[in-house]
């Protein structure tokens, strides 16, 4: 079947996009104390630089003391590693405040802070399969970083303004203020210990285990048992009100909202239980025991599907936004990217997902697949895998991939489509995925017709045509 999966990608030039201009700039080897080397990164084609391929980050363990009055973090990061391969140097991700020491193992290690890496020395090589803990202190301002995939309109990572903090870290912005393998293949859990200011609420991706206020500070802990990619990590502090309630199957509903914000923005988050509960029937169980909001009082920040708490600005929203950031709670955050340019497998099952809603909600689909159609056809057209950061969140991303999968859905039927959906979603869960996987369980659901119905959406460069009855053909 695998086989069979990579012949279809070599034959239509669905491989691996080539690696573009690195985002990030290798430390000059002048640069570099003694013993030290440049790092090689992990690999990925839009950010080959980012990471390390010799470590698999099983858990991060972080503690941040913050005061959103002042834009300074103080953070002790404990993280949980397995080596990959022999490592003679271990190269992590930060670009954040500086580091005050690092321990590996319970001892100190030599470091270097060079650029945006964190490069340790060990005493003795790391043989592969070996299980370590390494302990990063810092403290200082978070690194100040632009998102490239928006040509830099955009600050990433831990933000301080207007009385109130909060992380939006996608795609590259978690190294501005913890140090991580800051790629999306390498997925964690993670343990969180905020400490802000009593009379300050903190809210964060993950369960709320304990809350203590003394000597005038408030440390509230949270734990994410499920592994997610260190961008969709997210931590609102702030002058907020909790709103929870019962969710379906157990679920809690959490809801952060700066006091005083307007109803007309809490609406468009009064159907998520039912949201819930309809995306389960197609993508199989919600994969988190709490999901909510928080809500930013920057009204210029865009929503964001940050893990079990999606970031949302201060302004009404469509609830079709609202329920998009749900739908990657599955598709990004359960299932990550194994690599950044099959981005369509977050964002085009996401906008999918706006459809599947909207006709239940007894709405013709035509209007939706002629709005994206439309998008499409004013832009320059181009397959699907993204080769270079700008197109990370363009309109391929998002309607070709959604056209994509109408036309699986076209070609297979509702029935075999919905079990494509929750059989890629049940075998992949907590694991990250490329285009070949997904087409691997389309092509066992739906056979070779499925691969070919798909085709001239996965490869393009030309958009295609109008398929007979796309938009009014009843769906089987």
């Amino acid at each position: 079947m695998k086989r069979l999966i990579l012949l279809f990608l070599a034959g239509t030039s669905l491989a691996l996009a080539r690696q573009t201009a690195p985002q990030l700039p290798a430390p000059p080897l002048s640069t570099l104390p003694d013993g030290f080397s440049a790092p090689s990164g992990y690999g990925d084609s839009i950010y080959p630089l980012l990471g390390d391929a010799g470590l698999d980050v099983t858990h991060y363990d972080l503690s941040l003391r913050s005061d959103p009055r002042q834009d300074v973090i103080s953070g002790r990061a404990v993280l949980s590693i397995t080596a990959l391969r022999e490592l003679n140097q271990i190269s992590l991700d930060f670009a954040g405040p500086k580091v005050l020491g690092v321990k590996l193992g319970g001892r100190a290690a030599q470091h270097a802070q060079v650029g945006e890496k964190l490069l340790i020395l060990p005493p003795t090589p790391v043989t592969a399969g070996t299980a370590f803990t390494l302990t990063v202190a810092y403290s200082g301002t978070p690194a100040l970083q632009y998102d490239s995939s928006t040509g830099g309109g955009l600050r990433l990572g831990w933000i301080t303004q207007a009385g109130g903090s909060y992380v939006l870290s996608e795609p590259d912005g978690a190294h501005t203020f913890f140090p991580c393998n800051d790629v999306p293949a390498d997925g964690a859990s993670f343990s969180l210990h905020l400490d802000v200011p009593a009379g300050y609420t903190t809210v964060a991706s993950g369960v709320q285990t304990r809350q203590v206020t003394a000597a005038g500070r408030t440390r509230t802990d949270f734990e994410l048992a499920q592994p997610i990619p260190t961008y969709a990590l997210t931590v609102h502090v702030g002058r907020l009100k909790l709103e929870t309630q019962a969710g379906p199957a157990g679920i809690q509903i959490r809801n952060a909202f700066p006091v005083n914000l307007p109803d007309d923005v809490k609406a468009t988050f009064a159907q998520t239980p039912a949201m819930i509960g309809f995306l389960a029937e197609w993508f199989g169980p919600y994969p988190y025991p709490v999901y909510g909001v928080a809500v930013s009082a920057d009204p210029q920040i865009p929503a964001l599907e940050t893990a079990t708490l999606s970031t949302f600005p201060a302004r009404p929203e469509q609830p079709t936004t609202a329920l998009h950031e749900l739908a990657h709670q599955w598709f990004g955050n359960s299932l990550r990217l194994g690599d950044w340019s099959d981005i369509w497998l977050n964002e085009g099952f996401a906008t999918y997902a706006e459809l599947l809603w909207a006709q239940s909600q007894g709405q013709s689909a035509a209007p939706l697949l002629e709005r994206w159609y439309a998008r499409l056809a004013r832009v320059p057209a181009r397959g699907l895998p993204a080769t270079q950061s700008l197109q990370l969140f363009d309109s391929s991303s998002y309607f070709r991939g959604a056209l994509a999968l109408h036309a699986l859905r076209l070609n297979v039927g509702d029935g075999r489509f919905r079990r494509i959906l929750a059989d890629y979603v049940g075998r992949f869960a907590g694991r990250s995925v490329r285009t070949a996987d997904f087409l691997g369980v389309a092509q066992q659901i739906g056979g070779q017709t499925a691969l070919d119905a798909m085709r001239p959406w996965l490869v393009g460069p030309q958009l295609p045509p109008f398929p007979k009855g796309f938009f009014t053909q009843a769906v089987r």
